[in-house]
């Protein structure tokens, strides 16, 4: 009896929650900022990428930078689902769903993006139809669509299980949704042998999902590490962008938890423990991250080859200085200081501290396009005045700030459909426990 009460309570603390005043209007923020960047598509579209600040020398631009946040922020779906679930860390089963929201939004917004990045969109059927192995973009376009089927499967076989709890409170959920869920999940019955199937199936998925991440983040930087440019001409670029992510990755998910614990009064499930732990792993990284960087910019700063020097001198005292060291001392170096403290790894410091990690892993991607772009190995000669400099128009900032938004929409939307923690999980560590007091 105690325990269909334990669990009857379960349920409903992690049933999805409808919006109420201040998620509609969060939700109406997002979509109104969303708007903005499709009127902002629509005039590129229109008349072209003239209307960005993108000329031949920064060709790539705040576009570019975006598509690499957004491919880094993915990896925390195998950082977090595969490795955690492989290594069997119980702790972290409260946050793989969320994680694997984070990943499956990150990973759309990052295909759509090389669209609007495009010239032409139009011809982006071309890619698949007389796309070159020869080259590394053929190479991004295949491991992405691995990816982002690899992380829809990741994020569905897990929620099968939550599916049938969801269609016994039709009341709850509304008729759309019942039949939503229906539509998705009705031929799960929970029998034995299912669970033993979506079990290898989720394991299956985990160990792929890690050399796909990883292979991902190496072709990413490999498309920058074999263009001949000052910056980029490095053999440690996979090792630093993979670094990167990590860190970038898990700052997400803190941010997310705190978002979630405190909007969803999930205190009880998402604990100051997870903070702690997270808080952990998040310094680790940064550590990492730090090291990855002193390795890609001390080497070259000592050698100080005529090519580097423009770069290297825009980075650390020129026009790209205050971004630099921005991005350095609040997205790693800060981090690192404040979560070596105890009190530094509760909720809120651990929220400031993964907003900081975020933003700053935004900043250095555009410090890995732009500065690089505008010192090529051949000066400029006689070239416009706007050649030689480069900030985004309003229209790449409208459309980037509605990528970012859409990524958060689609976050947002999946919170309000799906359980936000795993509510069957939950319920089986929750059964653990109880027979474990029992025996002892």
């Amino acid at each position: 009896m105690e325990n269909s009460i334990e669990n009857d309570r379960i349920i409903n603390d992690l049933l999805p929650q409808k919006f109420g005043k201040a998620g509609k209007i969060w939700v109406g923020f997002l979509v109104a900022v969303c708007l903005v960047g499709m009127y902002a598509y629509y005039r590129q579209l229109r008349y072209g990428l003239i209307v960005t600040s993108m000329r031949d020398y920064v060709s790539w631009g705040i576009y570019i930078s975006n598509f690499v946040f957004f491919v880094a922020i993915s990896l925390v779906g195998s950082l977090i689902t595969a490795i955690f679930r492989l290594a069997g860390v119980k702790w972290g089963s409260p946050l793989t769903r969320i994680a694997e929201i984070i990943a499956v939004a990150a990973i759309i917004f990052a295909s759509l993006i090389i669209i609007v990045d495009m010239g032409s969109p139009e011809r982006f059927y071309n890619l698949f139809l007389y796309g070159r192995i020869q080259s590394p973009i053929i190479w991004d376009v295949i491991v992405i669509t691995t990816y982002f089927f690899i992380s829809i499967l990741l994020l569905y076989y897990p929620l099968l299980p939550d599916i049938k709890i969801l269609l016994r409170f039709r009341e709850h959920s509304g008729e759309r949704l019942y039949k939503f869920y229906n539509y998705i999940g009705s031929f799960w019955k929970g029998t034995p042998e299912q669970f033993r199937l979506s079990e290898k199936a989720i394991n299956i998925l985990c160990i792929s999902i890690i050399p796909v991440a990883f292979t991902i983040h190496t072709v990413t930087s490999w498309l920058f590490a074999t263009t001949y440019r000052p910056g980029w001409d490095s053999t440690n670029f996979g090792a630093y962008f993979i670094a990167g992510a990590f860190l970038v990755g898990a700052g997400s998910v803190v941010v997310a938890m705190y978002v979630f614990r405190k909007a969803y009064h999930l205190e009880k499930y998402i604990t100051e423990d997870h903070f702690e732990k997270m808080g952990r792993v998040t310094v680790l990284l940064a550590l990492l991250y730090l090291y990855f960087n002193v390795n890609e910019f001390l080497t070259p700063f000592f050698k100080m080859k005529k090519s580097e020097e423009g770069y290297l001198n825009g980075l650390f005292s020129g026009d790209f200085s205050v971004v630099f060291w921005f991005a350095i001392l609040v997205g790693i170096i800060l981090p690192v200081i404040i979560l070596l403290f105890r009190q530094g790894r509760k909720p809120l410091p651990m929220f400031i501290v993964g907003i900081m990690v975020v933003v700053g892993a935004w900043f250095k991607r555009y410090l890995i396009v732009t500065p690089t772009l505008l010192h090529p190995f051949l000066p400029m000669h006689d070239v416009p005045a706007s050649y030689r400099h480069y900030f985004p128009s309003w229209e790449e900032w409208a459309i980037t700030l509605g990528s970012l938004a859409g990524t958060m929409l689609i976050i947002t939307i999946l919170a309000r459909i799906f359980p936000i923690i795993p509510i069957e999980e939950t319920l089986e560590e929750q059964h653990e426990i109880i027979a474990h007091h029992e025996t002892v």
